[in-house]
């Protein structure tokens, strides 16, 4: 079962935040009910109770880069990504990697890619994402070594990036599609409207724990289906407000490893 959690990836403001918002973070709400998130879409391993998997150390997976439909005045955002910790109350660290794309109050879609470890702000990416390209990503842990890696397999580009932490949180595996959130200078937080996406489809995801390689549906390890449920108010970093504005549900994983994100509109106010 899923703890509550507390984990964040900080990036830039954008131009079209208010002058109050300092950051915006990639951060899961989860609740005890082990499906349900304010803000994350996707599914994350955990290792199966008294089992031989105890801790991962790899993670990797492939995404088809949505486009978002964009409206004008209505800036929206969404992250697709892979990463290691950060899903129990106890996490003080994640280690994650990936792309966003982004709609600003111009009625623009916006492209972009960028990897963190938490407490350290995010990072931006100097690698050029479109609409369709296929994305591959990879995070790996070493002892206190961190490495990762984001390929553009259409254009054949790619970014590798090594750091050192002292205590890397290898507690879990996510493949996640993200409504990522705003926080102001006091650490107040809100989950930012959710981008039209349409779908994400994410391919071959697969991890390492305890020197066992497997896809998702390894009976290795425990895994969980996250739904984004956008009706949910929102509880972390201090105690936030606001919602997704939108849903989104995966799909079951296939023996392969894959599953797609779809993105939801929530039903009117007052609609039966």
């Amino acid at each position: 079962m899923l703890a509550a959690f507390v984990a964040a990836s900080v990036v830039a403001a954008t131009a079209s935040a208010s002058a109050a918002v300092t950051t915006i973070r990639h951060a899961a709400d989860l609740r005890r009910d082990a499906a349900s998130s304010s803000n994350w879409a996707g599914y994350g391993l955990s290792p199966a109770l008294g089992g031989a998997v105890t801790s991962f150390t790899n993670v990797i997976g492939t995404w088809v880069q949505p486009a978002v439909t964009c409206t004008v005045g209505t800036p929206s955002y969404s992250a697709f990504w892979v990463g290691l910790g950060g899903m129990t109350q106890e996490s003080t660290s994640l280690e994650q990697i990936g792309t966003e794309s982004n709609c600003t109050s111009a009625g623009t879609a916006v492209y972009d890619a960028w990897y963190e470890i938490l407490p350290a702000p995010p990072v931006p990416l100097k690698i050029a994402v479109a609409p369709g390209d296929k994305m591959s990503a990879a995070v790996t842990v070493t002892g206190r070594i961190v490495r990762m890696r984001l390929r553009n397999l259409t254009r054949r580009t790619v970014v590798n990036k090594k750091l050192t932490r002292a205590a890397p949180d290898l507690t879990s595996a996510e493949w996640v599609a993200e409504a990522p959130s705003s926080c102001s200078r006091d650490g107040r937080c809100s989950v930012l409207p959710l981008a039209d996406f349409g779908s994400v489809d994410f391919l071959q995801a697969a991890a390492t724990g305890s020197r066992h390689a497997g896809l998702i549906p390894d009976p290795a390890w425990t895994a969980t289906a996250i739904t984004l449920d956008g009706t949910r108010p929102t509880g972390f970093f201090g105690g936030g407000t606001g919602g997704a504005s939108a849903s989104a549900v995966p799909t079951e994983v296939s023996p392969e490893g894959s599953f797609s994100v779809v993105w939801q509109a929530l039903a009117a106010s007052g609609a039966s």
